[in-house]
């Protein structure tokens, strides 16, 4: 068991990581990136480690079961690695220099094999951080059952995240939530007003779920609209910056209290062969 996490904090934890952190940080950095493919994106994403140096980094999409994740040149960079992977679909990730224990699905639904969620409990200078890698159901074609699906994963979110906030203590729900809050989280709301992202329905769950105590990280920071995580690889969606924010952190109020900084991290979506998202980076105080 971690040194400092109390059993009680994550009874369903599966696994405890060793202590890989530098001494005398004085901010905690955490970061949520959907990579699109953690082995197509490798070389961005050790670049990122090495660059931006997160505490811990939570991965989407990483595309692959836990035995192919490129776990080797991770760990040489001083990272922990907890997984929750699925063949060529989904899986999500945490990256930690610290001690941590984890948890893996999302309470709720026995029957849903999607890997969406893991969370994590990291320590701290001032006792721990919570912190979870969501994957949300895109949604689309409403049509479908995947719309259905969505909304079914938003409402079992939103009860554990109202669980998770009795504990009181700090919480960073981080991750793709394919949200677009409001018209100025995207450049042209107008071509997304029939598309799951964007649908009354979706932004009225993510609403509920902000509504419980949350406090979202960028817009705590700043009000300004054209502020973008995501940009199709279709129809010059990078060059013409038509861009959305769907990638969000957010934070429990005790982790609010100590948000210091929000970053997006834009440059990396300009690289080649780069992610249709870029990282979303949060400095708390320690």
């Amino acid at each position: 068991m971690a040194s400092g996490v109390a059993a009680a904090r994550l009874p369903n934890a599966t696994e405890t990581c060793k202590d890989r952190r530098p001494t005398g940080s004085s901010a905690l950095i955490i970061a949520t990136w959907n990579v699109n493919s953690v082995r197509q994106r490798l070389p961005h994403l050790l670049d990122y480690l090495k660059e931006t140096s997160p505490d811990a980094l939570c991965l989407q999409e990483i595309k692959c079961v836990d035995e192919a994740f490129p776990r080797a040149e991770i760990e040489a960079l001083g990272y922990n690695i907890a997984l929750h992977g699925q063949k060529g679909f989904n899986g999500v990730a945490i990256l930690s220099k610290r001690p941590f224990e984890v948890a893996r699905g999302l309470p709720g639904d026995p029957n849903d094999e999607q890997a969406r969620y893991i969370e994590g409990v990291i320590p701290t200078k001032r006792g721990v951080l919570r912190l979870a890698s969501i994957y949300l159901p895109n949604g689309n074609p409403v049509a479908s059952e995947k719309y259905p699906y969505k909304l079914a994963f938003m409402d079992r979110l939103i009860a554990h995240a109202r669980k998770l906030l009795e504990y009181e203590e700090p919480l960073a729900l981080t991750g793709d939530y394919n949200v677009i809050p409001e018209p100025r989280d995207a450049a042209h709301p107008e071509q997304w007003t029939g598309d799951a992202l964007f649908l009354p329905g979706t932004r009225a769950k993510f609403n509920e779920l902000v509504a419980l105590g949350f406090t979202d990280a960028l817009r705590a920071t700043t009000d300004a609209g054209g502020i973008y995580t995501f940009w199709d690889y279709q129809a010059g969606g990078w060059q013409r910056n038509n861009g959305i924010r769907i990638d969000h952190v957010l934070l429990s109020p005790q982790a609010a209290d100590l948000l210091k900084s929000a970053t997006v991290d834009k440059a990396l979506r300009g690289r080649e062969k780069a992610s249709d998202h870029v990282p979303l980076r949060v400095e708390l105080s320690e």
